[in-house]
C-alpha cells in the first residue's frame, strides 16, 4: 500500500468530472487500499479518486472511531434523498477551512463494492453528509460550492493567505 498525494485548491483537477470504472480488477482494487491508508494517514473519514488525481468514479469512506470499517464504494450513484440537515464540513483537499453545509438528511446508494458485486444502501446523519460529499468530489464540486457567494469567496480568501503563510 502507499500514501497518494491529496490534490489540495485550487488545484484545477478537482474540478474534472470523474469517468465510470469499466472493470473492477487488481489495479482498482489496490488503488482503494491505497486511498483508505492516504486517508487514515491523513486523518479523514472520506476521500474520492479525484482528490488523488485519479478521475475514475471510486469513493473511500470510513466513519469508525477505530478506523476498521472501511467502505468502498465504485460507481456510485444516489438514487433517493430526502429531509434536510445542516453539517459543519471539512475537506483534505481544503485545509483548515470548516463551513456549514446543507444536505439531505437521509440518502439511498447504489454501488459496486471493491471486488465488482453491486450493492445498495441507506444511510443518514454523517455517513449521509459523507456520501453527498465524496460523490460530490466526482462531478468537480468541492464543499465550498455550495455556500453562499459570501461565505465562499471568505473561504477562499483564508485559504490564499494560507498559502502564502506556509513555506514552498
Amino acid at each position: 500500500m502507499a500514501i497518494l498525494p491529496i490534490l489540495t485548491l485550487p488545484d484545477k483537477r478537482l474540478r474534472t468530472k470523474a469517468k465510470a470504472v469499466e472493470t473492477v480488477d487488481e489495479s482498482i482494487r489496490q488503488l482503494a487500499d491505497d486511498m483508505l491508508e492516504t486517508m487514515y494517514a491523513a486523518s479523514g473519514i472520506g476521500l474520492a479518486a479525484t482528490q488523488v488525481d485519479r478521475h475514475i468514479r471510486l469513493v473511500v469512506m470510513d466513519l469508525s472511531e477505530e478506523k476498521n470499517q472501511p467502505l468502498c464504494f465504485i460507481n456510485p450513484e444516489i438514487t433517493a434523498a430526502e429531509g434536510e440537515q445542516v453539517c459543519e464540513e471539512g475537506c483534505l483537499s481544503v485545509p483548515d477551512i470548516y463551513a456549514k453545509v446543507k444536505r439531505a438528511e437521509r440518502v439511498r446508494v447504489k454501488a459496486l463494492d471493491k471486488h465488482g458485486k453491486p450493492f445498495e444502501m441507506e444511510a443518514d446523519g454523517l455517513l449521509a453528509v459523507c456520501i453527498q460529499h465524496e460523490l460530490d468530489h466526482l462531478e468537480g464540486i468541492v464543499f465550498l460550492d455550495r455556500l453562499s457567494p459570501l461565505k465562499k469567496k471568505m473561504a477562499l480568501k483564508k485559504l490564499q493567505k494560507q498559502a502564502a503563510l506556509s513555506p514552498a
